[in-house]
């Protein structure tokens, strides 16, 4: 018995131990980084990992346009008061991915949950092996498409059809979660005569609050943190159409010049970028738990 109490207390101290360690790499950036957005000074606190001054001076210099102040050390202001536009670029970006890719996403994970229809099975498998290519192989038929078809070359809209366009085929979760749900709730529904509609929008949507905030939790936040597809789709002469992703990298691997400029409104652009998501998952921490776990217990 006392044996087996010291396995445990050594075994709780080697998780505790690897735990906290894993924490502190995990916060030591965000830490840095929310230290940097409030740091006072120039270029120079790209070395300092705690700043020695602190001030609101960059959140100004970032937001511009409406505080009328810019950095006075800098030399090069070609990308002033653009932050906020980016931030609604992609705010409307993201909402309106999130609400398309979460109707295809969940109308996908039911049809394949409760129909059983010809290559059904085929489907699902190709839709696999599909899904195991990143996206990014397809990103010139993509620009040719929106250019070509759709001439919304350098238009930010144009993201919202490619993140939505092919949100139906990461269903995997969602259909896990409706396979949970007992069919005998649908044939109760029909024998009271209600359609096949119905029977979604109105039985089992309500008894998947959970799946749905984790679709529209992950469907935003892919939208908002993208930088590769909207960079080649947008482009980065359009600084007008930019995405904060495009924006805040900017900020950092332009010239040197822009980036002695730029550095200072880097962090507290990320810090103001990180906000929305951090919030978002704090409220719904609960459904978006309960929608993983749901969805992964049967395929």
């Amino acid at each position: 018995m006392k044996s087996l109490k010291v396995r445990r207390i050594v075994s709780n101290t080697i998780i505790y131990f690897i735990l906290i360690v894993m924490s502190i790499i995990w916060l030591l950036p965000i830490v840095w980084l929310v230290l940097q957005s409030f740091g006072k000074g120039g270029i120079e606190l790209k070395q300092q990992i705690i700043p020695k001054k602190y001030s609101l001076d960059n959140y100004m210099y970032l937001f511009s346009n409406l505080t009328k102040k810019t950095n006075p050390i800098a030399s090069n202001h070609s990308l002033d008061g653009y932050f906020l536009k980016w931030f609604g670029n992609t705010l409307i970006v993201s909402i309106l991915s999130c609400l398309i890719s979460t109707i295809f996403v969940l109308g996908t994970a039911y049809a394949l949950s409760r129909f059983r229809f010809k290559s059904r099975t085929i489907f699902m498998k190709l839709n696999l092996v599909i899904g195991m290519f990143p996206g990014f192989l397809g990103m010139i038929i993509m620009y040719w498409v929106m250019k070509e078809i759709f001439h919304l070359q350098g238009n930010y809209l144009a993201l919202v059809i490619i993140y939505a366009a092919g949100a139906g085929g990461g269903y995997y979760i969602s259909k896990g979660f409706f396979d949970t749900i007992s069919k005998n709730i649908d044939e109760a529904a029909m024998v009271d005569g209600a359609s096949k509609s119905q029977i979604f929008w109105q039985i089992i949507l309500p008894l998947a609050k959970p799946i749905i905030v984790y679709t529209v939790l992950t469907s935003f936040m892919g939208p908002w943190g993208d930088y590769i597809t909207s960079s080649y789709i947008i482009g980065l002469q359009n600084t007008e159409s930019w995405t904060v992703a495009i924006g805040l990298y900017q900020f950092v691997s332009g010239s040197q010049d822009t980036v002695t400029s730029y550095y200072v409104q880097f962090a507290p652009g990320a810090v103001c970028v990180a906000l929305p998501i951090t919030i978002l998952f704090f409220l719904l921490q609960k459904y978006y738990v309960s929608g993983v776990t749901g969805g992964a217990v049967k395929g």
